[in-house]
């Protein structure tokens, strides 16, 4: 749920999600519309789908076990490098770290090297041993990210509190930098066609091909486009942002009575289905029609 989502954000749903399935086990029975149910708001959705696959894969192959072996572990659904050697830490005490923004943020200024060069083998050949000497690898794992989010931060690190900064070659030399935040924001121009009947349902597909806009339950979209059909009305043009990308929409609805192919009825004001927020910002917008 934390991946690139603030904690903030996260605690509420955590909350509700381990209410309803608080071990791997009941996750693994659970459905699938009810696990995205329960993410609905938290968006990147394919980490939930990811989640439940791997909870299943966990419980009857594994037998409720997570390999020990670092490949298998890359081998869940969802699961790359970072994730793969976090878990291997935390669950397994193996020693291995995640390295994140903030892990790398720790290392780059500690060997006062630049934050690209930060990797695994550069980590492991620089201080591998010292690293790992206590054997407590799920706590070192997890104290380098909270120390990096906590203390090492991008801006205005709190070098006076440091206890390590003895060993920090960045302080040592004074040329801790405080980081600007370099995220680019990407912006793409979209289409929206919703058709609508007077019972004030929307006809939803689940086959959008639009890169980060393959999520189920959405209108049709399709990119920018000059050639607009008379028979659609524009609703509204609107910005919508999601994650690093400004979203312009031209929003166009229009009555039909007859539901197009591959699409479902959807209420817009009583549904129980799993319906992204990124579709529920466009219900808003529609039932001000009626």
């Amino acid at each position: 749920m934390l991946q690139q989502t603030q904690v903030k954000t996260v605690i509420p749903y955590f909350i509700k999600f381990i209410k309803k399935y608080p071990n791997i086990n009941s996750l693994s029975r659970a459905k699938k519309n009810s696990v995205m149910k329960l993410w609905e708001g938290l968006g990147y959705y394919r980490r939930a789908r990811f989640l439940l696959q791997t909870s299943k894969i966990i419980v009857y192959k594994y037998k409720l076990k997570l390999p020990s072996d670092l490949n298998k572990i890359k081998e869940l659904p969802g699961v790359g490098d970072y994730t793969a050697n976090i878990l291997s830490a935390l669950v397994n005490n193996k020693a291995t770290i995640g390295i994140d923004g903030n892990v790398k943020r720790v290392f780059s200024r500690i060997f006062n090297i630049r934050e690209e060069k930060i990797n695994f083998k550069k980590i492991f050949s620089l201080n591998q041993k010292k690293l790992f000497l206590s054997g407590r690898n799920s706590d070192f794992a997890e104290a380098i990210m909270e120390f990096g989010a906590l203390m090492c931060k991008p801006t205005s690190p709190n070098c006076s509190k440091c206890n390590i900064k003895k060993n920090c070659k960045s302080f040592m030399k004074k040329k801790i930098i405080s980081l600007k935040n370099s995220k680019k924001i990407s912006k793409k121009e979209y289409d929206i066609f919703c058709h609508i009947n007077k019972n004030k349902q929307i006809a939803l597909t689940k086959k959008n091909k639009l890169g980060f806009l393959q999520m189920s339950n959405m209108p049709i979209v399709k990119k920018r486009s000059k050639n607009i059909n008379s028979n659609w009305f524009l609703l509204k043009n609107y910005n919508n942002i999601i994650s690093n990308k400004k979203l312009n929409i031209n929003l166009y609805y229009k009555f039909s009575s007859k539901i197009p192919d591959n699409l479902n009825w959807f209420s817009m004001e009583r549904n129980k289905d799993f319906i992204p927020t990124f579709t529920k910002k466009i219900f808003k917008q529609l039932v001000r029609i009626y």
